[in-house]
């Protein structure tokens, strides 16, 4: 009676179908890829907003105050090594990579690749020179991000489901964007808090146990990976709000945790190894360009292919309550 049961019950959706639908819907509608280009375009050519004023004379503070400090030379030394390769990173960040937001956001293969020069030579540079400039940046290019986002994400759902079924409007995909996002930096704080608590209490105690520390963070992070992978889906996919989309992938994980583990780790091994390979040509060679393209191109087909994952995982998964609600109630259910 129960291989019976088992039998009637239909198989979840494919990973790699899922996968393949995602590439052949990017194939089709190949200008989905235009605002992750656009914004690789941007922080590759365009000019650079530094830190550099803004945090460079508080890094020069810093390492002078170390120099007369009656700290031993030598842990004087690392402490100053340690400022200048926070200087050397400040001059290089570019705040425009702010534009790049979570989770919900463009993809971005610039962000990682910080590059100071170009084809046309060095990277122009914008410096934030005051502390209130700094935060009126922030905020801008926070909410441009949060916009630009929220319509890649409905561009590419539209393209993926249909215009029908994933006919979520801008102004609705931008709003709940904004608060999805907002609800992430508040549960952001909320953890980062106490652990920063618990680890400098660690080091006090001893460095080993931050270790030790950083690998129980690590995998307490891989466990949070499903529930939290598929948050934004249901606000393009079934048209719900914020709270409700979270509710829905905390559910579905639950669920299908084994099938989506699966789904998860094809799409993080294809986009980090791929983006090996984009990265290779450097930053001032016309090669890029091709690097850029096909990081579009595949982190699209692969968001493409969640929205896919994501519709055909939650009709799978009504379609087997009701079978198991159908057989609950039957007499041979009972036996």
């Amino acid at each position: 009676m129960e291989a019976q049961k088992l039998e009637a019950m239909p198989p979840p959706p494919g990973v790699i179908s899922s996968l393949k639908a995602g590439f052949d819907v990017v194939s089709t509608h190949i200008v989905a890829i235009l605002l992750p280009v656009a914004l690789d375009l941007l922080l590759w050519l365009g000019p650079r907003l530094s830190l550099e004023k803004l945090v460079g004379p508080a890094v020069a503070d810093m390492i002078q105050l170390i120099r007369v400090s009656p700290v031993p030379g030598q842990d004087a030394q690392v402490i100053i090594e340690f400022y200048k390769r926070v200087g050397e990173q400040f001059s290089r960040y570019n705040l425009f990579d702010v534009l790049r937001t979570f989770p919900i956001g463009i993809f971005s293969l610039m962000v990682d690749k910080l590059p100071a020069e170009n084809p046309f030579g060095p990277q122009s540079v914008m410096q934030v020179s005051s502390i209130f400039s700094w935060f009126g940046w922030l905020v801008l290019l926070t909410l441009l991000g949060w916009v630009g986002g929220g319509l890649y994400f409905r561009w590419v759902s539209g393209a993926a489901l249909g215009g029908e079924e994933a006919g979520i409007s801008p102004l609705r995909a931008v709003t709940q964007t904004i608060l999805l996002s907002v609800l992430w930096i508040i549960a952001a704080l909320i953890i980062f808090v106490p652990v920063s608590l618990v680890f400098t209490l660690l080091y006090l105690i001893s460095p080993l146990l931050v270790q030790g520390g950083l690998l129980l963070l690590g995998i307490f992070s891989v466990w949070l990976i499903v529930p939290l992978f598929f948050t934004p889906h249901g606000i393009f996919v079934r048209k719900q709000n914020a709270f409700t989309s979270i509710y829905f992938s905390l559910r579905m994980a639950r669920f299908t945790l084994p099938t989506s583990s699966l789904f998860i780790l094809g799409v993080f091994l294809l986009s980090q190894g791929l983006n090996y390979l984009w990265k290779v040509p450097p930053a001032d060679s016309w090669m890029m360009l091709v690097g850029i393209i096909g990081h579009a191109f595949i982190t699209t087909a692969l968001l493409a292919a969640s929205f896919v994952y994501y519709r055909d995982m939650n009709v799978w998964l009504q379609i087997m309550l009701e079978k198991l609600q159908q057989q609950a109630k039957s007499p041979t259910g009972r036996i």
